[in-house]
């Protein structure tokens, strides 16, 4: 495999590795893309646990719509425990405020005995809809996010995917 990489000529081989760059910049484009349209950080996100069962299970791939600020009772949300970066996905069981009051949110994962309160930052009550939420569900595919979480929990797994992507890149015929 690697003999071939040797046979490629310096044109050649420059060649495949900007196109290797150009599927990594425009996958990260179509990324950037889909927030603006969103209005969101994170437009896609994947279910880390059973919190959120029956309606959910791990590895389902969520998809984020932020442009409505009005947050219903019974909507699921993605947000951010400040100080943390892993998206926690619930639903919203009670709101304060709204309209000229800053809008407040507390949510519970629907297989969770208890709201989420303690997972909220110290001295946090309830969420900001506006500084905590990233985004409330609008659709989901089920399972397909598993993928992630394997390169999340085998770190190896993601180095020989990677490897084995720039080799495939690298090494293709035209």
């Amino acid at each position: 495999m690697f003999s071939a990489l040797g046979n490629l000529q310096p044109r050649q081989l420059a060649a495949q590795i900007l196109n290797f760059a150009l599927v990594l910049s425009t996958a990260f484009m179509l990324w950037k893309g889909l927030s603006v349209f969103t209005n969101s950080s994170s437009p896609i996100v994947v279910v880390l646990s059973g919190s959120m069962e029956p309606a959910f299970q791990r590895g389902d791939l969520l998809f984020l719509w932020n442009r409505g600020k009005e947050t219903q009772v019974g909507e699921i949300v993605v947000y951010n425990v400040r100080g943390k970066d892993i998206p926690i996905v619930h639903r919203v069981i009670r709101r304060f405020g709204g309209g000229s009051a800053p809008l407040q949110l507390l949510t519970k994962g629907d297989n969770n005995a208890a709201d989420d309160t303690e997972l909220y930052a110290r001295g946090q009550s309830y969420l900001d809809r506006s500084k905590d939420v990233i985004g409330s569900v609008v659709g989901y595919v089920p399972f397909v996010g598993y993928v992630t979480i394997l390169l999340s929990e085998y770190p190896w797994l993601k180095t020989a995917m990677l490897g084995f992507m720039a080799l495939t890149v690298v090494l293709q015929r035209e």
